[in-house]
């Protein structure tokens, strides 16, 4: 029998500071982000040829690209984003690779870029070219926003890479991942009281960030006070997780929250703005987009006896609840045998 070879990375859920990661605003004034993974996953799975061809398939899409060689790539707006990887990495053999996500790309949760760090992680593992986490997580922002000219910012492809509860810094020339040690019993009481739902819409985030990073160049006041906002949030938000304080950090949430509308005016809509009042009324202390905006999910934390209330409420406005629990590892590829 003969061995293929699969990968999986977390989905994630930004507390905080997201935006403060886009260029230019990091190399200007530093940016910061709260984050966690979650048990939400990018799958990959190759399957090594004995010859030169290389098929490339997405399960999610039912969509395959076949080449006689990997190195005969070309991107035409087919399947791009796997195509970026296999280019970037360059395998000398075919394989046959396939892939899938437990959450669509455009859902919030930094679904391209956990793909984009799983592809990366079976090809080094089927290659043997071990990579360190922090070389994973550039490569993969080289790929997305440099080669494949994709907008956005530095947060996924970490969280993605390291999993679990962190403080991500971005400066001009580094970024720095710190691991909280948040307290095993914060954590679940956390994770207990956080509802996640799907509310619709998954959108193309890039043209939001487009906007709010065009907005920020042209030193848009509104822009640049929320982003600023937003960073000192992220800080006070680490501190109440780290001192357990759960309902300060909801609230905190909250606050983020309406910075994080004032960015760009796509980010919200009236329809999500009534979401967020009901589930409000209903005992959510606080909640936010995960991602830049515009549609997908959207998580609340609920006052600590609320949280069923608040529940049926997202239920009745027509919100997908989705069951979610926080998940400490990151990327990681394993062997397996075939028949």
């Amino acid at each position: 029998m003969s061995l293929l070879y699969r990968a999986r990375a977390p989905l994630r859920l930004s507390f905080c500071g997201g935006g403060t990661d886009v260029s230019p605003y990091p190399e200007e004034r530093g940016g910061v982000v709260l984050s966690t993974t979650i048990d939400k996953y990018c799958y990959a799975t190759l399957r090594p040829r004995r010859d030169q061809r290389l098929t490339i398939r997405s399960l999610d899409l039912n969509l395959v690209a076949r080449y006689g060689h990997p190195r005969r790539i070309r991107l035409d707006g087919n399947l791009d984003l796997i195509k970026g990887v296999v280019k970037a990495v360059r395998p000398r053999l075919g394989a046959d690779l396939s892939v899938h996500s437990d959450a669509p790309p455009g859902s919030g949760l930094g679904a391209s870029s956990t793909l984009v760090v799983t592809l990366l992680t079976v090809l080094g593992h089927w290659q043997r070219r071990p990579l360190t986490d922090y070389e994973v997580a550039e490569l993969a922002y080289r790929i997305e926003r440099q080669d494949l000219g994709i907008a956005g910012g530095r947060q996924d492809q970490y969280a993605a890479t390291f999993g679990g509860f962190n403080f991500i810094e971005f400066h001009k020339d580094v970024t720095v991942v710190n691991p909280l040690r948040v307290r095993p019993d914060v954590a679940l009481e956390l994770e207990y009281r956080l509802l996640l739902c799907y509310v619709g819409r998954t959108r193309f985030s890039g043209h939001i960030i487009e906007r709010q990073t065009a907005a920020y160049r042209r030193g848009r006041q509104a822009t640049v006070q929320a982003l600023e906002g937003l960073k000192s949030i992220t800080y006070a938000m680490k501190s109440a997780l780290l001192r357990g304080r759960v309902d300060e950090f909801a609230d905190l949430l909250d606050t983020a929250w309406q910075h994080k509308r004032r960015l760009e005016e796509h980010i919200s809509s009236p329809e999500v703005d009534d979401l967020y009042a009901r589930a409000r009324r209903a005992g959510a202390l606080g909640g936010k987009m995960p991602g830049a905006g515009g549609g997908g999910y959207f998580f609340f934390v609920a006052a600590a006896h609320r949280k069923q209330q608040v529940a049926e409420v997202l239920r009745k406005a027509g919100a997908q609840l989705v069951p979610v629990s926080f998940s400490a590892t990151g990327a990681v590829a394993w062997s397996a045998r075939r028949g």
